[in-house]
């Protein structure tokens, strides 16, 4: 059975680790996720796109099919399904879907509009049992077609944020979406301090998981983030796998060629790379 995320990232926040929310995007990717979870007794949360649950056929279907595996796979950690950056329109459509968590992106507008529609989307996810995260500041480069400029987030606008009674906040310091290019100047612990200071017991949210150092992630983690996104590390990983199997030649090999066959290198490797983020960040046996 789904839950919301507030109740796994107030743990969190409290016990000085972060859970990880692993973008999904097809079957493997979910199953992936799931069974290394419930292997390392860690709590997770799936993360949708808007992108990628149109890929996946809807809403609809992303909530059948978590919920299919939730009970056949015997899964007992808390899992949540959230909503990955998603719009006004798109968060009460994941709600009617399902989804147990939801994210409102509203960094793009002017602060005064996000906090109004943030607290709007507040009252309808809490009205059924759905946690959200809010955003302020944006998160630099491109995921799924959202793009943001990484702009720093103001640590007074996060305040105002967090006393709407949202569950979890991302704000920007510096992370940004994809690769991380050779001149990054790394996070802003300074403003991550600030932010923590004035938002107090709130769960912090870091998007762009991939490719940040994990002495930089242990820092973060101990300055108040209880959340971690991971997406591109996946994606990289997945594909390495799959094309060292065709370059192989294994799939011309019997029936090599059975996407069962073919996909299996591609989900281990997704396995291991959810594994080792969740020694990271601290949250295995913590189900």
């Amino acid at each position: 059975m789904l839950v919301n995320a507030k109740e796994m990232l107030d743990k969190a926040k409290a016990g000085k680790y972060a859970v990880g929310q692993f973008n999904i995007n097809n079957l493997e990717w979910t199953k992936a996720v799931l069974l290394t979870s419930e292997e390392l007794s860690s709590p997770v949360i799936l993360g949708v796109s808007e992108g990628a649950g149109k890929y996946m056929c809807g809403f609809n279907t992303v909530v059948g099919m978590v919920n299919g595996m939730l009970e056949t796979l015997n899964i007992t950690v808390p899992v949540a399904l959230h909503l990955d950056h998603g719009t006004y329109e798109g968060a009460y459509k994941a709600m009617n879907a399902g989804f147990s968590s939801v994210m409102f992106d509203g960094s793009h507008y002017p602060i005064d509009e996000n906090i109004e529609k943030t607290t709007e989307i507040i009252a309808a996810a809490h009205g059924k049992g759905v946690s959200v995260e809010a955003e302020v500041g944006a998160i630099g480069g491109e995921e799924d077609g959202v793009v943001g400029g990484g702009e720093v987030a103001d640590p007074a606008e996060c305040k105002r944020i967090a006393d709407l009674g949202v569950d979890m906040l991302a704000a920007g310091i510096g992370n940004i979406h994809g690769k991380y290019p050779a001149n990054w100047a790394g996070l802003r612990f300074d403003v991550l301090d600030d932010i923590q200071k004035l938002t107090g017991a709130m769960p912090l949210v870091l998007h762009g998981g991939t490719g940040i150092p994990a002495d930089m992630i242990k820092k973060a983690i101990s300055l108040g983030v209880s959340k971690i996104n991971v997406n591109t590390e996946c994606q990289l990983t997945f594909a390495a796998a799959t094309r060292a199997y065709i370059e192989e030649g294994k799939d011309l090999v019997g029936k090599g060629f059975d996407p069962r066959k073919l996909l299996a290198p591609g989900f281990e490797a997704i396995k291991a790379t959810v594994k080792e983020k969740m020694e990271l960040f601290g949250s295995i046996g913590k189900a």
